[in-house]
């Protein structure tokens, strides 16, 4: 067997991870010709495989006197060091790479990853970007980065690189909540139906894609979020739900409806109020400043759960909203619907049961974003986020039409989503005789 096929054989040993037979291969060439820089280098690769580590880094920097020029080399030696806690000698190798190859996506990031650990974050941030320069859908860089710009406090932007790793290949075993949601937090829109198409090819009756499929479309836009859809989603993010809505999208729900509440309503707890779309009860604490009685629903038995520890609500029931409000009349004198009604489109028979369930003179006070499309004449749409958006019109309108007064409409901002607000209408308005 000639040289050639001799080496062959004792990579293809290595690669397969049979260590001993081609430690033992890679030291009879170099018996025969001890300065074949190729197999110095990879023996000093697989004995740090073994442990034996600065043997392996002595025949690689052997192997490098020889033949400089190898980028390769110089990487690999910079992962050993790395990984034996030498980030100085680590970074130094990069950047000699970087120096034969200042092109390759996998060395930037190697080199942003030591800066990093160093605390260089700038140069580690730069490394980082220009590794993405060159390949946008490297996936260690883009974790890395996102990684980074979190520690810095820029946690939008941290997102946006997040969702791009997780989208790219492979999707299997990835969740497809968390697929169709990077797409969306990316603007990818096109992509994003696409997705749910393919994911209702498998699943047909599955609430969430078939929910968003519309959002993302504009085809076949139910009234309503279904009951399914919203049991998914909030069951799902419960755990964390405040934690998000309020720390990271700073969510503006319970100061808003007490700016609206404050110059009506005396807080003389005398009232009987519902908490419509409760939640985890977020709205719950200004409530009681008003309550004489407190009732809380939601159709999440997750975020009830959440809402039972905090001990605000004198009952709490799982049921969807409209449902439970055809059951009652005049039963309250304030309703408060904080991000609820933005799983409602079609306001107009809903606002007529808000309406009866009201005793006359009775405050009704809700937040909804605003709807973006002013040419649109139904008055409201479904948008890419899977929420619905209202108008101006359109509320006004339908308020008067079901015999409320409306005491205050102010524009508001309701939380912040990918980096800017959410745009939305803070309303409260009081039952007129019928």
């Amino acid at each position: 067997m000639n040289e050639k096929n001799v080496i062959t054989s004792a990579f293809d040993l290595h690669l397969t991870g049979a260590l001993t037979d081609a430690e033992m291969a890679y030291r009879r060439i170099l018996s025969a010709n001890p300065l074949h820089t190729e197999v110095q280098h990879h023996l000093g690769v697989l004995l740090h495989q073994k442990g034996n580590t600065q043997e392996g880094i002595e025949l690689i920097i052997n192997a490098l006197e020889t033949d400089a020029g190898s980028a390769s080399r110089y990487n690999d030696l910079g992962n050993i060091f790395t990984q034996i806690g030498g980030l100085t000698d680590a970074a130094a190798a990069f950047s000699l790479s970087l120096d034969f190859n200042d092109t390759d996506a996998n060395v930037w990031t190697n080199f942003g990853s030591v800066l990093h650990r160093q605390q260089h974050l700038a140069d580690a941030e730069n490394a980082y970007r220009v590794a993405l320069y060159y390949n946008i859908q490297f996936i260690p860089a883009l974790n890395n980065l996102a990684t980074l710009l979190a520690e810095k406090g820029h946690e939008e932007e941290s997102s946006w690189y997040e969702c791009l790793a997780y989208i790219q290949p492979p999707l299997t075993g990835k969740s497809p909540i968390m697929l169709g949601t990077a797409y969306y937090r990316l603007n990818f829109i096109a992509d994003a139906a696409e997705y749910y198409r393919m994911w209702l090819k498998t699943d047909a009756n599955n609430a969430f894609a078939t929910h968003h499929l519309a959002a993302c479309t504009g085809e076949e836009v139910p009234s309503k979020a279904s009951d399914c859809y919203l049991r998914t989603i909030f069951d799902g993010t419960a755990e964390h739900f405040e934690e998000n809505l309020v720390g990271k999208l700073l969510y503006q729900g319970p100061e808003i409806i007490i700016g609206l509440l404050e110059r009506h309503l005396l807080k003389s707890r005398v009232l009987d109020v519902l908490d419509g779309g409760c939640g985890t009860g977020l709205c719950g604490s200004v409530l009681t400043q008003y309550a004489k009685h407190l009732t809380g629903v939601d159709i999440s038995p997750g975020m009830l759960a959440k809402a039972k520890t905090k001990a605000l609500y004198n009952h709490l029931v799982e049921m969807e909203l409209a449902t439970y409000l055809t059951e009652q009349q005049q039963a309250f004198d304030l309703i408060c619907m904080a991000d609820t009604l933005i799983y409602f489109g079609d306001l107009s028979v809903f606002f007529g049961l808000v309406r009866r369930a009201l005793r006359p003179g009775g405050k009704f006070v809700f937040t909804v974003e605003v709807e973006k499309e002013t040419t649109q004449e139904v008055g409201f749409t479904l948008a890419a986020s899977g929420r619905y958006t209202h108008s101006y019109r359109y509320l006004t309108q339908l308020l008067v039409t079901h015999h409320f007064s409306i005491l205050r409409i102010e524009e508001v901002i309701l939380r912040m989503e990918i980096g800017q607000p959410t745009q939305g209408f803070g309303v409260l308005a009081e039952a007129a005789p019928l």
